[in-house]
């Protein structure tokens, strides 16, 4: 397996073009007009009557051309070696005056890093917050189970390269008391190491500020910003220091001044699979600590636990949350503190967040703070078992037979081109077969292109039956490829469902290729991978 991924890290990432010409993704121009005259012979539509052949070999022969084209110009070459069609497609263009390869190489990154931006900056990107709190003792003492409701709302647009701006409000509203503030805010990305940042807020927390932001070294970093209250002309100022301690875990110390000056120490670890999270904070009139612990179960799930403690909090915190589907997720979460004991509910789909908080009780007692952790996590688990497990399974089942049905239908497609192609050279490969017998040369008898998992074994090479259909009879194409003097050459690092006359039978899968050949009057076979050379005839192939 290893093996396996050095190899696939190693080849070329695109190499489509130089299987359909089989030649190497190294190879010279004249080697490209050679290959190309060959093939251009097979497939040229003149050679044609018949209306269904002349439309297939017109097929074959506009890839021919495009491949041609493309891997005879330099630049074009550059691009499709590096991105691909994808990168010939979406419009990257290469100046004149560009020789090197690192200087193509250097050019394409930067284009696309442009047209990366340009992307971006064509898209704003809203997100929102909707609380609502709730209250159960408050309802039970007869008066409405809503304690408080918020909602705030931002959007961020990249006006151009360097600036962006972001546009938010709040409102919330407290028993009988609410507020609310607009705010716009301007980033400016001075440097590559430093930025800016413009805050002017409206409302119950009218403000201007400023803040800079630059990096210190390749591991630290450094904020400092300034607010100005315009309610009664107080300044608060601020910094922080940021710096990477280690590959997973990073420390940081801000620094406030003003009516409520502070400083808080934190630190921060995140790997595979855990992350953790601390501060220690000391102010004017409160001290206080806090940590969380987030572990993944898996791609779709996680738990979490956190704390408070200080003199104005004491609480302790565990829950964890699903993902529904690629943006959307819910979040479930049970405290206890001196507040009393609550559970809170998050849906976040996209950029939009809805909390829902909701106080139990405001007593500790040990039966009821027992129940109300046990019986929703006993609940969950229930659901999870009997409800969740089985939905999201059979979804996932549905899922696979559609993709499996859509991939069918294109692999079907596929192999009917690839059966057409092969048509268009069967006489030039029967003419070349029936040479090499004559003088006791170079004949492939037997080639199977498909699912690794179809061949056994290398002695007997049988077929099981439930990949069966993942095989592909490539026996016409590599007669067609070996030369006249008895050779027969698929290059290395070229994913060989590109030749042509051959495709892919099952996408998704490692795959092999099985030949079985004669020469000299002696059998010879070899199974080899998919992007691996084959050169025959060879000693070690021999029966």
């Amino acid at each position: 397996m290893k093996e396996d991924e050095a190899a696939s890290k190693a080849r070329p990432p695109h190499t489509e073009l130089y299987a359909l010409l089989n030649i190497s993704p190294e190879a010279p121009d004249d080697e490209i007009r050679k290959a190309y005259r060959q093939w251009a012979q097979i497939y040229h539509p003149d050679k044609y009557q018949s209306d269904q052949m002349k439309d297939t070999a017109t097929q074959n022969f506009q890839r021919i051309c495009e491949a041609y084209e493309i891997l005879t110009d330099e630049n074009k070459r550059q691009i499709y070696d590096i991105y691909g069609m994808e990168g010939l497609n979406s419009g990257l263009e290469l100046g004149p005056k560009l020789s090197k390869a690192d200087e193509i190489k250097e050019e394409i990154e930067r284009l696309k890093r442009r047209k990366e931006e340009e992307e971006i900056s064509s898209h704003v990107r809203p997100s929102g917050l909707v609380l609502a709190d709730m209250s159960l003792p408050q309802f039970l003492d007869g008066g409405g189970i809503m304690q408080g409701m918020a909602m705030s709302s931002e959007v961020q647009s990249q006006i151009s390269k360097r600036n962006a701006i972001a546009i938010g409000g709040n409102l919330s509203v407290n028993n009988n008391s609410g507020g609310g503030f607009a705010t716009a805010v301007l980033r400016h990305q001075v440097s590559s190491v430093a930025s800016a940042e413009f805050t002017v807020s409206a409302g119950l927390r009218a403000l201007i500020g400023a803040q800079m932001t630059r990096q210190l070294s390749v591991h630290s970093s450094a904020t400092s910003g300034i607010a100005v209250s315009l309610r009664d002309g107080s300044v608060n100022l601020s910094n922080a220091w940021t710096r990477q301690l280690s590959e997973t875990s990073s420390g940081n110390i801000q620094l406030s001044l003003g009516v409520e000056s502070s400083i808080a120490v934190g630190w921060q670890k995140k790997d595979g699979k855990t992350s953790a999270t601390g501060e220690l904070k000391f102010g004017t009139s409160f001290i206080g600590a806090s940590g969380q612990y987030t572990r993944h179960f898996s791609s779709k799930s996680h738990g979490r636990i956190a704390g408070k403690i200080g003199s104005t909090a004491l609480e302790f915190e565990v829950g964890g949350g699903r993902k529904l589907s690629d943006f959307s997720s819910v979040r479930w979460f049970y405290t206890i503190g001196i507040q009393g004991v609550s559970w809170r509910f998050e849906f976040h789909r996209g950029g939009q967040r809805l909390l829902i908080p909701i106080l139990l009780s405001s007593e500790l007692t040990g039966v009821f703070t027992a129940g109300a952790l046990v019986l929703p996590t006993s609940l969950y688990f229930l659901l999870k078992t009997f409800v969740l497990k089985p939905y999201f399974l059979k979804r996932e089942r549905r899922k696979a037979l559609d993709k499996l049905e859509q991939s069918s239908a294109q692999v079907r497609e596929a192999r009917e081109k690839a059966d057409k192609a092969q048509q268009l050279l069967l006489n030039v490969a029967t003419r070349k077969t029936t040479k090499q017998l004559e003088k006791d040369g170079l004949v492939i008898i037997k080639a199977l292109y498909g699912n690794r998992k179809a061949f056994k074994g290398s002695e007997s090479q049988e077929v099981e039956e439930e990949v069966a259909s993942q095989i592909l009879d490539v026996t016409l194409p590599l007669n067609f490829l070996v030369t006249d003097s008895g050779q027969l050459k698929l290059h290395p690092g070229v994913k060989k469902s590109g030749i042509m006359g051959f495709c892919d039978p099952c996408p998704g899968e490692p795959k092999q290729l099985y030949v079985e050949y004669t020469y000299g009057g002696d059998r010879y076979e070899v199974l080899i991978d998919d992007y691996a050379e084959l050169v025959a005839p060879q000693t070690e192939h021999r029966i």
